[in-house]
This record gives structure tokens, sequence and C-alpha cells, in this order.
């Protein structure tokens, strides 16, 4: 497969974190054309220049800009544009005077240093002079906060990321494929954003939620049409680069290969799968695993770098299942081979076997002088 095309919006977006707005503006100027504004990129360009034109103050040409990403294709994107036309339209609210402090002017106030030395000089004629300060250390940076703080985020960021996703391939009749996704909030957390904005790419690619019966709080199962392979594995490849595009990871497209041979008894299938999740080693709490049913342990030809289980069916399923875990960091790779007998074939060959097989009885009774077969008088 060809290699993912580069970020139009790179040099933007950098421009955008150095707080450069008018860069920014600049190098999305040209690519207007390119992206109308109905199209998911158009509506990405229109939020880039939405937040460049408030970070210049222009909540006129901002509020034009996030009422043309409202237009653009991706749902994630609109609901954004929503979220921050509903800031840049709220009303500004007028601040009490008593919520002010006013400063008198400079020239009507006596300076502070004349009259704390004639305080001094009148205590000093009065008493004795007041001790020195008490000795103290150098000034510390508040470490103790700043690490607090910092374990506080962390362990946000952990638990609200925190998803087991779990993809499975169910083999029907040859040539067909069928792939159901669920997605499970670790330690019975709430969904997190992410696994929110995942479910909805997943039902625009046309999986279908499931009833939650028997599922856990929070989690969400979603699944595919039984039908050709080919378009099933198209299905699956897009839902890991949405994946991964949600994750701000790009990760290289995966390699699915699927060949299939008739033989009129049965079909030869063989399927290869290549993962290449080394560029999402940092991504936290975040847990995948295929499984594939009905499949059985000696169609694995290869499994890299964890190894294959076989687990008992799920409910309304028949035969084994082998769970194939998937490691974060690494290059995984599931090699298959199998046969998938058809009933057709099958009944044929054993049809013709039994004609044989009642025509050489019959050629032994002959020999033997009993003449051949008759229908009774």
């Amino acid at each position: 497969m060809s290699e993912s095309s580069p970020d139009p919006f790179a040099p933007a977006c950098r421009a955008l974190d150095r707080g450069d707005y008018g860069q920014v503006l600049s190098l999305l100027e040209p690519l207007e054309r390119r992206y109308p504004p109905t199209t998911a990129e158009g509506g990405r360009l229109q939020l880039l220049r939405a937040t460049a034109w408030m970070g210049r103050g222009d909540s006129a040409a901002a509020l034009a800009c996030c009422r043309q990403a409202r237009c653009c294709a991706d749902a994630t994107l609109r609901q954004q544009a929503g979220e921050l036309l509903e800031v840049l339209e709220a009303p500004a609210l007028s601040r009490p005077r008593e919520w002010s402090l006013t400063l008198p002017e400079l020239g009507g106030v006596e300076p502070i240093s004349g009259s704390f030395l004639q305080r001094s000089r009148r205590a000093g004629a009065s008493g004795p002079p007041d001790p020195p300060p008490p000795p103290v250390g150098p000034t510390r940076a508040p470490l103790g906060l700043a690490v607090l703080v910092a374990i506080l985020l962390l362990l946000t960021l952990l638990l609200g990321g925190c998803v087991q996703v779990g993809v499975e391939l169910h083999f029907g009749a040859p040539g067909r494929l069928q792939l159901v996704e669920q997605l499970s909030p670790s330690q019975g957390q709430p969904p997190g954003p992410w696994q929110r904005q995942f479910a909805g790419a997943l039902r625009e690619l046309g999986l279908r939620p499931l009833p939650a019966s028997g599922q856990g709080p929070g989690v969400e199962r979603l699944e595919g049409a039984m039908q050709p392979a080919a378009a099933t594995l198209d299905t699956l490849a897009a839902s890991v680069q949405l994946a991964a595009r949600l994750a701000g990871v790009s990760l290289p497209p995966p390699q699915l290969h699927w060949q299939e041979r008739n033989w009129l008894l049965g079909v030869r299938q063989e399927l290869v799968l290549e993962l290449d999740l080394r560029a999402a080693a940092g991504v936290p709490g975040v847990d995948l695993s295929l499984d594939l049913q009905p499949l059985r342990q000696r169609a694995v030809r290869r499994s890299l770098p964890e190894p294959v289980q076989v687990l008992p069916s799920q409910r309304g399923r028949s035969g084994p299942r082998l769970h194939w875990p998937l490691r974060l960091g690494e290059r995984n790779r599931l090699e298959l081979r199998c046969w998938r007998w058809s009933p057709l074939g099958l009944g044929a060959l054993a049809i013709a076997f039994a004609l044989a097989l009642v025509l050489v009885l019959a050629g032994l009774r002959q020999r033997l002088g009993f003449g051949w077969p008759q229908l009774p008088a």
C-alpha cells in the first residue's frame, strides 16, 4: 500500500502553536480553494482560521469561519464548530463598579518613603529600635504543589483514556467475513471522549450498535454486516486509521492480505494481518485485541509478537474462538491458513462414492453367476 500523504495543515498548526496568527492566516489562505468548507479538510481549515482570528481579537471573522465549519461532512468537526460558535456568540456581561478597585491619582498622595521615615524617627525618639527580623534561608520553588498537580493531571489522563478495544472477525460462508468492534472503559469508568468519538466514527463506517443486554456499564458493541471479505477488511483498515487519527498518532496503513481458492470440495483460505504499532508506544491506557471465530488453533501459521490463545465460543456463536492480543510499540503479524469445506461438494463426492460401490458390488454378483439384480415379479 502507498504511504500516507503529508498533512497540508502541519505548517499552519506549528505557526499556531508559536502564536504567530498572521502567518497562520497567510498559510491557510491559498488552501481555501483547494478544500471547500463542506469537506472534512475544509472544516478543519475553517476551525484553524477561527482560532487565528480569535488570537488577533477579531471575533466577527472568527464567527464567520465557525459558521462555515458547521457545513462540513465530519460530525466531530461540526460539533467543535458549534461549541466554539456558542462561546463567541455569548453576550458580554457588564462588571459591577464595586467589583473594581479604583486607585487614587499619584499627585495627591504623599510618598510612602517620606511617611515611613517620619514614623521611624518618631519611634526612634520615643523608644528602643525594633529587633532585627529572624534569619531566613533562600526562597525555594513550590515543587511539592507542582508535583501534586502533575500527578493529578496524569491520573486524570489515564483514567479518562483507559479503554479496551476488541476487534472480532467472524467467518461465515466461503468468501464472507463480518466485523464486530467492542469498546470497554477500564475499571468501570464512564466512556471517555476518545471512546465516544471513535464510536461515532464507526457508526459512520456502517457499523450498527447492538443492544447493551449482558454488557457492563459504558460498554459499546458495534456490528457490521456479513459481506465479502474484501469489503470487511477495507472497513477494518479504515477503523484502524480513524482510531490512530483520533489519538493523535500517525500509523502506517495496515497490511491486510486475503486469498481464496475453490477446489469444489472446499475453499482454501489464507489471511495475513500486519499492524505496525511502533508509533503508538506512548499512548497510555489502551488495550487492543483481535478475535477470530470459528477458527481452530491449527489454522495459525505465525503469530508475532504475542501468541494466539484458544477461548470458548461466545454466546450465540458456534465453534472455537482464537484470541490474539496486540502489543503497542511493536509490529504485530498474524498468518492464517484453513479449509472451508463445501456441503454441496462433499455431498456430491459421497453420492459418487456410493454409486461406484454399487457398480462394483453388481459386477461381483454377475461374476459369481447370480446375474444382474432384477425387480421382484
